[in-house]
């Protein structure tokens, strides 16, 4: 199975993956910008493909990270993924994004039992959702995702680029300290999932916050 994945939750990152390419990478590509999604995203994907020689007609199925994120971030991703999948006729699948860092984590030697996976939410808070490793192919989720404050974070081995950023609230792992979701590891856990009969979401995105935005109430009478 030949699988596109985005994510965009906090870095703009792309990737094909494979059960039949050596180690299941095919191709893949990141930003470290954090606020450019819309501006690199297309055209990092369209390089990507041509680089790999893939058309979108080769690739079986799409997943997106669904979040959570900003609004902005998440709707980039989301958006490209749901307009490639339509103009390709291939199925979409969504991820939960701190999936990818979890994932990552259960494959270092560092990994503990049970630990948090924690992104900057700004506004001095947090992403985060506790996981564990049950002797599995893949970390569990426990717990999430939520949004907080690094205080109030249960008391267990912290990754992750909000870990890092709030390191003297959490047991940050330093070698994780700035780790982002990444769509290599977003994809090959959906590769995992699906060969093992496991169901994915589909690409409604976790914004776990109300928009700023407001529609304007009625305007009030001059007299």
């Amino acid at each position: 199975m030949l699988i596109l994945a985005i994510d965009t939750s906090a870095v703009a990152s792309a990737a094909l993956v494979s059960d039949d390419a050596p180690e299941g990478v095919v191709a893949n590509f990141s930003t470290e910008d954090t606020r450019s999604h819309a501006e690199v995203l297309a055209p990092g994907i369209a390089g990507m493909l041509a680089d790999a020689g893939v058309a979108g007609e080769d690739i079986d199925a799409l997943v997106v990270g669904v979040g959570p994120g900003p609004f902005t971030g998440l709707r980039s991703g989301i958006a490209t993924a749901r307009t490639l999948a339509f103009v390709w006729g291939k199925p979409l699948h969504g991820l939960m994004s701190l999936d990818a860092i979890a994932l990552e984590v259960a494959e270092s030697t560092a990994a503990a039992p049970e630990f948090l996976v924690v992104t900057d939410a700004r506004r001095k808070e947090v992403y985060w959702a506790r996981y564990s490793l049950s002797g599995g192919q893949l970390p569990v989720l426990e717990d999430g995702p939520h949004v907080g404050f690094a205080a109030d974070l249960p008391d267990l081995p912290a990754y992750g680029a909000g870990a890092g950023l709030y390191a003297d609230s959490l047991r940050a792992d330093p070698e994780f300290a700035g780790e982002q979701p990444d769509a290599l590891y977003l994809g090959q856990f959906a590769l995992a999932r699906l060969a093992s009969g496991g169901a994915l979401l589909d690409s409604t995105p976790l914004y776990l916050r109300e928009s700023d935005a407001q529609v304007p109430g009625p305007r009030k009478r001059a007299l």
